[in-house]
Formats: C-alpha cells, sequence, structure tokens
C-alpha cells in the first residue's frame, strides 16, 4: 500500500493528515467481498478502492453512487464502464492486462522449455478472468503445438491437489494464471514447483521475487500508484464517468537465477537479454 499512498501525495492526500484509510482484505476467500463492500456503504466511505476483478466486482453491484477506482482486466466486458474513454457511471480506474498476457508467458516458457510438451495451466474458477485466461493460454498452445492441462485451485489445500495432479500427468512446464489469491499464496506455489521439478511462469515479479522461475507482467507498483492518485483526484472532486481508465503500460520480465540452477535449467541468452531483472 505504500505505492497508493504515493499516489494519493501526488495528487495532494497525506493519510492521516487529510484522508482517512479504511482498509478491508478478503484474504483471498471472494465470497466474503459482497459483505465487506455492503459495509463501507453503510459507512458513507467518499470513494471505494477496489482491487482485483472479484473486489471490483463487488463494489459495483453494492453502490451505484459511491465512487469506485478499481484494477481490472477488461473492465467493459465486465460491465464495470461503458467504455475505456468515457466510463460513464461511477467507476473508472486501471485496465490491469492480465488474461491477455497468457500467450506472451506461455511462449516465455516455451523458449526456456522448448521440450515442453504438456503444459499445466493454474487457474481460480471463482475469478471472473479465468475465462478469458484459459481462452488465450489454450490458442497460443495450438500455435506452439503444445497440449495444455486445466488445474483449479481456490484455496491452500487445492493447491495442493493441483500439484499432484500435474505430477501424475507428467506437466512439463506450468502456467500460472493471475489471481490473488495466488499472488497471496505465492510462496506456496514457488516452493511447490520447485520440489516437484515444474518449470512455472507467473504473472508478477513478486513471484520471482519470492522464489518463482519466471514473471512476466504488468508492473503492480505502477498499478497501485495510479490507484492512488486516480483516488485523490475524485477526493478533489472530479467525476468517475469523466475520468478515462487508465492502460497499464509497464511491464517486467524477470528471471530468478537460482531458481533456474535448483530446477536443472540453463536460461538462454537471450531470453537473460531481455529481462528486465535477473536476480542473481
Amino acid at each position: 500500500m505504500t505505492v497508493f499512498r504515493q499516489g494519493l501525495a501526488e495528487a495532494g492526500y497525506v493519510e492521516g493528515r487529510n484522508v482517512a484509510i479504511e482498509y478491508r482484505w478478503a484474504e483471498g476467500q471472494y465470497h466474503r467481498l459482497p459483505a465487506l463492500a455492503a459495509e463501507l456503504v453503510r459507512r458513507r466511505v467518499t470513494v471505494i478502492v477496489a482491487t482485483p476483478i472479484p473486489a471490483a466486482l463487488a463494489a459495483k453491484a453494492a453502490t451505484a453512487t459511491i465512487p469506485i477506482v478499481f484494477s481490472a482486466a477488461d473492465p467493459v466486458n465486465l460491465g464495470l464502464v461503458g467504455s475505456l474513454a468515457r466510463p460513464g457511471g461511477n467507476a473508472t480506474g486501471v485496465n490491469f492486462f492480465q488474461a491477455e498476457l497468457g500467450a506472451k508467458q506461455l511462449g516465455l516458457l516455451h523458449e526456456l522449455v522448448p521440450t515442453a510438451a504438456r503444459i499445466g495451466l493454474l487457474v481460480n474458477p471463482a475469478n471472473a478472468n479465468v475465462e478469458g485466461v484459459t481462452q488465450d493460454v489454450t490458442a497460443a498452445a495450438a500455435v506452439f503445438g503444445v497440449r495444455i492441462d486445466i488445474v483449479q485451485a481456490r484455496d491452500s489445500r487445492e493447491i495442493e491437489a493441483a500439484f499432484a495432479t500435474l505430477v501424475r500427468n507428467r506437466a512439463d512446464a506450468l502456467v500460472v494464471g493471475g489471481d490473488s489469491f495466488f499472488f497471496n499464496r505465492r510462496l506456496q506455489l514457488a516452493t511447490l514447483a520447485t520440489r516437484h521439478a515444474i518449470p512455472a511462469v507467473y504473472n508478477s515479479r513478486e513471484f520471482a521475487e519470492a522464489g518463482g522461475l519466471m514473471s512476466y507482467g504488468t508492473s503492480l507498483t505502477e498499478v497501485y500508484r495510479q490507484l492512488g492518485v486516480y483516488a485523490g483526484r475524485v477526493l478533489k472532486g472530479d467525476k468517475p464517468a469523466e475520468l478515462p481508465v487508465v492502460q497499464s503500460t509497464k511491464f517486467e520480465f524477470v528471471i530468478n537465477l537460482p531458481t533456474a540452477r535448483a530446477l536443472g535449467l540453463e536460461i538462454p541468452p537471450t531470453l537473460l537479454a531481455r529481462a528486465d531483472e535477473v536476480i542473481e
């Protein structure tokens, strides 16, 4: 939340001095989000900042009047806004590319492990992005001539079960779909992937920092900073309907060399040269 506060400060607000922030966290349990959103509405907060997709949808369902600043992939298709340029309602925010990056992630994985013929795709069925992620990766798999095994998990126990399935099916590699619950369990995911010798690609640098092999995705730091800026603008009186949805444009490719060595993989020089950061 530090970068969110930085964004607020850019807009002229400082937590504790001229703005109070009420924090609510569902701990990856998406079924709790409607109640949390309803509680904020009852408290008559000035603006609701909702991230990621499940939280944004819960906030949108809870109020048509309180301004909402969200981060979400494909907000038009989700019904959060009428259009990116003219949101037209009580919500605006950051178009956080997620499902659209599955093909790129699969391509990087294929470049690293070109012999991988059977690749797992881990998704959370409770996330509204699951169809988009699945379609994107499946379409890319056809191009690369690989088979995709879809496994699902919505809690820690199901993550363990998903890896058991991947091992049983002899998956050669793994794409982890973007999801806030997976983000919160990134250490578990990275540990299981290394333990079972499954090369995996993730959607944010924080996974690679937690021991994941490599990641490619939107910079969360930039997303949260922009959320702070937009929340500040709404507090100053700007209307969400008139604030265009911001397109996330900063992407990061991170490689974890110690994990690669643990998996017995040699990173091609072409990949190393393209990485934004190589964790030594």
